[in-house]
């Protein structure tokens, strides 16, 4: 039976790159969660934030994920923060595989401010004066729940298509595609 593929790993990490491109091969939807709540509320999810809080767009976040589990089997790649959240892991057991796009934080940046994407990741992630100081702090309370992933993809040294190739894999192994 084929199950979703949701990708989680810091801002920066690939998952909308890698997640388009795998789903793209896999015939499958890809979901951008920030994008589809971006499209849905009108504006970036840093304006979103700034005007609503954290704590709703994270709820918006939810539902979207919720929404996007219900439909059939996509590539789905959630905000960074999304698998930190209370029972978000647990919430999608048996529904899907969670891979984990492992960056480190140097490298997260660098790649996070190329991002012109839904909500500029830049602004959503707080990078101010020292970003990769603000990157390690995320990696540091995020990491323990993106470790809980069914499997891990290293990404540092490797192309988009290189960490395509590799999900690909889990997806046709763990995943059913």
């Amino acid at each position: 039976m084929k199950r979703h593929i949701i990708l989680v790993g810091l801002p920066g990490s690939g998952k909308s790159t890698v997640g388009k491109e795998a789903a793209d091969q896999l015939q499958a939807t890809f979901l951008d969660i920030d994008a589809v709540i971006s499209r849905k509320e009108g504006r970036p999810i840093s304006i979103l934030i700034a005007e609503k809080g954290e704590a709703a767009f994270r709820a918006l976040e939810k539902h979207e994920v919720e929404a996007a589990l219900e439909a059939p089997p996509a590539i789905i790649a959630p905000g960074g923060g999304w698998a930190a959240q209370p029972g978000a892991l647990e919430s999608v057991a048996g529904r899907a595989i969670i891979l984990y796009l492992k960056t480190k934080p140097d490298k997260a940046v660098d790649r996070a401010a190329q991002d012109r994407g839904p909500g500029n990741r830049a602004t959503l992630i707080g990078i101010g004066d020292d970003p990769a100081t603000r990157m390690r702090e995320l990696l540091k309370e995020r990491e323990p729940f993106y470790l809980k992933a069914d499997a891990q993809v290293e990404t540092d040294r490797k192309t988009a298509a290189q960490v395509v190739v590799e999900v690909l894999k889990l997806a046709r192994s763990m995943a059913g595609w």
